[in-house]
């Protein structure tokens, strides 16, 4: 009987966890956000949300600014200035990679999901990172650039494989990743 409790407890401990975590990390942002513009608004101009509604308002002016010639310009300089420097470049470097993944308006980095034939029982879900990159390291050898997620965690193998073992699926990137990185657990999202 206590097995029976426990484990209703646990699933419904595992039920509510993704979603009072999405909830406390919107509170957080919005409460960090309202902690910051307060001190700068006179109070009579003050009124509960406005630090989001002046969050949101700096977010448009910036989408726009980023299209001019000379923010792009200074942009460029500040990006190639943090690629000299040793430890920033790194930190520099990953952070602009998971950027460019949720890139909104460019061509989105993973360019299709696929399946990769380990074996003739054995499968892989994949992500082509880049059809012609692979032409630069290997010449001749006719390889796709396929990028291998672990389960669980953020991390994963980026493999050169010869493109007849690598076939497309039908399933979107969002997807696709969220199968693989749950273990192949996830049914929130219907496989097409």
């Amino acid at each position: 009987m206590l097995k029976k409790v426990l484990l209703i407890m646990a699933q419904g401990l595992v039920a509510i966890i993704p979603i009072m975590l999405t909830v406390y990390a919107l509170y957080w942002v919005v409460a960090s956000i309202e902690l910051a513009i307060t001190p700068i608004i006179p109070d009579a101009y003050y009124f509960p949300g406005l630090g989001l509604v002046a969050c949101l308002a700096l977010l448009f002016v910036a989408g726009l600014m980023v299209n001019a010639y000379f923010i792009q310009a200074f942009l460029n300089w500040g990006g190639s200035l943090f690629e000299k420097i040793p430890l920033v470049k790194t930190l520099y470097g990953a952070i602009q990679d998971a950027v460019n993944l949720i890139n909104v308006g460019q061509k989105q980095k993973m360019q299709s999901v696929v399946s990769v034939e380990m074996t003739e029982h054995i499968h892989l879900i994949g992500f082509v990172t880049n059809h012609d990159g692979a032409n630069s390291l290997f010449e001749d050898e006719n390889k796709l650039a396929v990028y291998i997620p672990f389960s669980y965690q953020i991390g994963g193998y980026t493999l050169y494989i010869d493109k007849e073992k690598v076939s497309p699926l039908d399933i979107d990137v969002e997807t696709a990743m969220r199968i693989s990185l749950t273990g192949g657990s996830s049914n929130s999202s219907k496989v097409k």
